[in-house]
């Protein structure tokens, strides 16, 4: 069974998914399709860019991922197609491919060139319809990358800036809230292994989280380990560092937004 999955920012308000999927089944009519999400923040690319490598391992080699992220559509951005370990991706040349790319090395990268693989007329305001759900539909159908245009090398393509959490001049792991769950679970951009490297010397759990003025002691397994309505942190199903509530909302009970910061220290 082939599978092509879509990430976007497009919600379910408009037509622009179901059009997509009409694309892919009119030239892969066999195809299986799974929706990601498109609940991505309108434009935001970084939100992206943190959810592609924590979802594409779940699916099998030979899927073909497409990433409709691109405010930059119908301008002189280029559209990339990937061959990354045996997964292939279909992504504008925003950065939203940064870290997949930046943890291992991928197999294959083209610039889409071929307009013969395209649905005419190209819309300049629907990339996502006339060639990333065009193209991901004919490499199922066996069409190989190098027919899509030209090689070119991880160097030179766009890649985000401080996408990682860092160490600060005190000592402290800095990082900030990404992603904010329906149930108000507040995910961040500092990893499970970012964490384990800062806390190597620290084996009776004396972290502290901060965010804003408030502050956590200690990391917990689940979201049952704290008493209800109380705040917690632990590491999510994304592997990355959550801040949640038992049986509550951490996005409500801390005000929290995208974007403030998370430091975590040793006592």
């Amino acid at each position: 069974m082939s599978v092509i999955t879509i990430l976007s920012d497009f919600g379910a308000h408009d037509e622009y998914v179901g059009v997509m999927k009409g694309v892919i089944f009119s030239i892969c009519p066999s195809v299986s399709i799974v929706d990601i999400t498109h609940q991505i923040d309108p434009q935001d690319i970084a939100q992206a860019a943190y959810l592609i490598p924590s979802s594409y391992r779940f699916f099998p080699e030979g899927t073909v991922h497409l990433i409709v992220v691109d405010p930059g559509v119908g301008s002189e951005r280029d559209i990339l197609a990937v061959n990354h370990g045996g997964h292939f991706f279909i992504a504008p040349d925003n950065g939203v491919l940064t870290l997949l790319m930046n943890r291992e090395k991928s197999d294959t990268i083209v610039r889409v060139r071929n307009a013969d693989y395209y649905i005419k007329p190209v819309s300049p305001t629907f990339h996502g319809r006339d060639i990333f759900a065009a193209i991901g539909a004919h490499i199922v159908n066996g069409t190989g990358l190098e027919e899509l245009g030209t090689k070119t090398d991880i160097e030179d393509l766009v890649h985000l800036e401080e996408l990682n959490c860092r160490l600060s001049e005190t000592g402290e792991l800095v990082g900030k809230i990404i992603s904010i769950d329906r149930f108000g679970n507040l995910i961040t951009n500092i990893d499970s292994n970012s964490l384990t490297n800062f806390r190597k010397n620290d084996p009776k759990n004396r972290l502290q989280i901060r965010i804003s003025t408030h502050v956590i002691a200690g990391l917990s397994e689940t979201y049952a380990n704290a008493d209800p309505s109380s705040p917690l942190a632990l590491i999510g199903s994304r592997n990355h560092l959550e801040i949640a509530v038992n049986d509550g909302s951490a996005e409500r009970h801390f005000k929290a937004h995208k974007g403030d910061a998370v430091r975590v220290r040793l006592l």
